[in-house]
């Protein structure tokens, strides 16, 4: 799993009908600290996370199958969880 904050959405005037009712978010992985790492990475939104939350993100494809129920679907990314607090 990643930590990551959410930086952004994704607009699209199509989507593919297993993406349909889901928001895509734009989310740049962090360190503990909160200090941003890597590239930023789309994910498809299970939970409702918004601009500034902290979520954990999947980015494994058939884990991300197994969460939307669907063996078939194109995906790779989620979020699964917004973080409250980091500790440790």
């Amino acid at each position: 799993m990643i930590l990551a904050q959410v930086v952004g959405n994704v607009v699209s005037t199509m989507k593919l009908p297993v993406f349909q009712g889901f928001k895509i978010l734009v989310v740049q992985p962090v360190d503990r600290e909160r200090k941003p790492r890597g590239q930023t990475l789309l994910a498809l939104d299970t939970v409702q996370a918004g601009i500034g939350d902290f979520v954990l993100v999947i980015d494994e494809g058939n884990s991300a199958r197994s969460i939307l129920g669907n063996s078939q679907a194109p995906i790779r990314t989620l979020i699964v969880g917004i973080v409250d607090n980091v500790e440790g």
